[in-house]
């Protein structure tokens, strides 16, 4: 019974995690698990990339392992601090631990080099004159070979004086590479005599201006793994096809040799993933910086109010696979969903208030009435909310001339206000212009708590606020970023930004919610009653509550799979 539970918990083991356990099994590497994050600091994190970080960090965690943050730190030019700390302070936000083992490429730079010059001793690597077009034209087509670089052949003294003088700064930018020396024949273009190391004169944030050559990508990649002993490197779909140089870079140099796994990139629906795009919205002021909560980025989602918790559950959702596809957005937001109604805290706000005066209740006086914080948690308890003669409810929730099905307040109609009591609508005051300004209402004394002691029952309840009460706030309602599923299918002439949605925030300035928020802490998470999830945007200041709009209470989600089992 054990070993057939064992079987089915393996069987349902993603592929990646299944050669783990099958590593384990057979000790592959001595029992161990290693693997790492590895960023580029030339952004900030995103939703992507947060499915890296918990199939990383979670193979670690799960099989007993240890996973490093590593940054690939080798192009000084789009680098920076910023993106280092925000990276920092992301994964740690996610809840992941790298403990002491934070990691840099460029601590490596020296070991690196080293290797080069190995493979240039050895004829493998040569000095090219080529300028960057005149290498890509020789570099052939899928279906065209290479042609050999006429510097391909220089003899390996020259080789390794040039590289030296590459090294000491005396070539200037693009005048010279490393090569790689492997087959301009080969079908796979990348194996093509790959650049190792370009001239660039620049200053680099860890290590100053000690270096003035730098490691391509695919180079270093490898030798970073190799020297941090990682036993699975994890990469993304699109460096399946640079496997064979990976592998080929570390036999050569004869070193120890982890194993690279390659797994499908998440792609959502009304998103872009691409960081050179989500820089572009930044830097032409398309959104307000990198932790906008329109953006997908690890920091605009947390600024919206999304919790950890729900980020990995969507993770986990979504699962491993060797193929691409995109995640309907909806999905994201179930997951949101599934966490918030578990976790905060149940209040009530007014977004758009119209005044409600309940004239036959006394002036002056009022009553505190008991609130359930959470339904869903027993531990959550209740709260004291204020009640009195005047209160403001949505107004929206009010019509003189309601259609049919409209259950909620309307001329002569009875509706329970949320915890408190039983109203009548009897009059409606209108401005000048016939808009109505504030309605009039009796209440029933009996109903207090929300049920009538004679069985009566109406069809609507109302959240509320009381007036003399209830502090002012500023709700941004936020929806998303892009009108189109795909972003990227814009009209011809023009490019992803053509489908920025103008309608993607809205800004509410004469909220009212209830006192118990007047002390909200920046990015406190809580519901408001009927109307969706809402965080406290770190904008809040002292007598200024901002509130950004999470998500609506709706579930798209489960609608769609509604639909699809249908």
């Amino acid at each position: 019974m054990n070993n057939e539970k064992k079987e089915n918990e393996i069987e349902r083991l993603d592929f990646v995690r299944q050669i783990v356990a099958d590593d384990l099994e057979s000790d592959k590497w001595e029992g161990r698990v290693a693997t790492r994050f590895p960023p580029e600091p030339n952004g900030y994190l995103h939703i992507g990339h947060a499915k890296s970080i918990c199939l990383n960090f979670g193979i670690a965690a799960e099989f007993g392992g240890t996973c490093n943050l590593r940054f690939d730190d080798t192009n000084p030019i789009k680098e920076e601090q910023e993106y280092i700390d925000s990276i920092i302070a992301d994964v740690k936000w996610l809840g992941w631990d790298w403990q002491d083992r934070l990691y840099y490429a460029s601590d490596y730079f020296q070991q690196m080099y080293e290797w080069a010059v190995d493979l240039v001793k050895k004829g493998k690597a040569y000095v090219d004159d080529l300028t960057g077009d005149e290498i890509r034209r020789y570099r052939g087509t899928l279906t065209k070979p290479g042609k050999n670089s006429p510097y391909r052949d220089r003899p390996i003294e020259e080789n390794l004086d040039l590289f030296e003088k590459m090294k000491n700064g005396e070539f200037p930018d693009g005048s010279k590479v490393l090569r790689a020396k492997i087959d301009m024949a080969h079908p796979n273009l990348n194996m093509r005599d790959p650049v190792m190391y370009r001239i660039l004169h620049a200053s680099h944030p860890r290590s100053g201006d000690k270096w003035c050559i730098y490691p391509m990508y695919d180079w270093a990649h490898g030798l970073e793994d190799s020297i941090e002993k990682i036993t699975h490197s994890i990469c993304t779909l699109e460096f399946e096809n640079h496997r064979p140089l990976y592998d080929w870079f570390l036999d050569e140099l004869g070193v120890y040799h982890p194993q690279q796994i390659e797994f499908a990139r998440l792609n959502m629906t009304y998103t872009v993933m691409s960081k050179r795009k989500l820089l572009q919205l930044v830097q032409e002021k398309m959104v307000n910086g990198w932790d906008d909560p329109r953006m997908p980025t690890i920091q605009g989602l947390r600024r919206r109010g999304y919790s950890p918790a729900a980020i990995r559950n969507f993770c986990k959702t979504i699962g491993v696979n060797k193929f691409n596809s995109t995640i309907d957005a909806a999905l994201l937001e179930y997951c949101l969903r599934e966490d918030l109604n578990k976790t905060s805290p149940r209040v009530m706000a007014v977004l758009k208030p119209l005044k409600l005066v309940i004239t036959n209740y006394p002036q002056g006086p009022t009553e505190e009435l008991d609130a359930v914080n959470n339904p869903e948690d027993e531990n959550a308890g209740t709260r004291k909310i204020p009640f009195s003669r005047e209160l403001y409810i949505e107004r929206e929730d009010f019509m003189e001339e309601p259609p049919k099905k409209f259950y909620r307040l309307a001329p002569g109609r009875e509706v329970r206000l949320r915890y408190a009591y039983f109203v009548t609508c009897t009059d409606a005051v209108k401005d000048a212009d016939g808009n109505v300004t504030e309605i009039h209402c009796t209440y029933d004394p009996a109903t207090k708590g929300g049920d009538a002691p004679d069985g009566r029952k109406v069809k609507s309840t109302l959240h509320w606020v009381s007036a003399q009460h209830a502090a002012d706030a500023e709700v941004r309602l936020y929806d998303h970023l892009f009108t189109k599923e795909n972003p990227d299918e814009a009209v011809e002439g023009k490019d992803f930004k053509s489908n920025i949605n103008p309608n993607s925030l809205e800004v509410l300035t004469d909220c009212k919610v209830e006192p118990s928020l007047a002390d909200a802490k920046s990015l406190d998470r809580f519901q408001f009653e009927r109307l969706g999830y809402f965080s406290v945007d770190p904008d809040t200041a002292d007598g200024k509550l901002v509130f950004n709009r999470t998500a609506t209470l709706r579930d798209t989600w489960a609608k769609i799979q509604k639909q699809q089992k249908a």
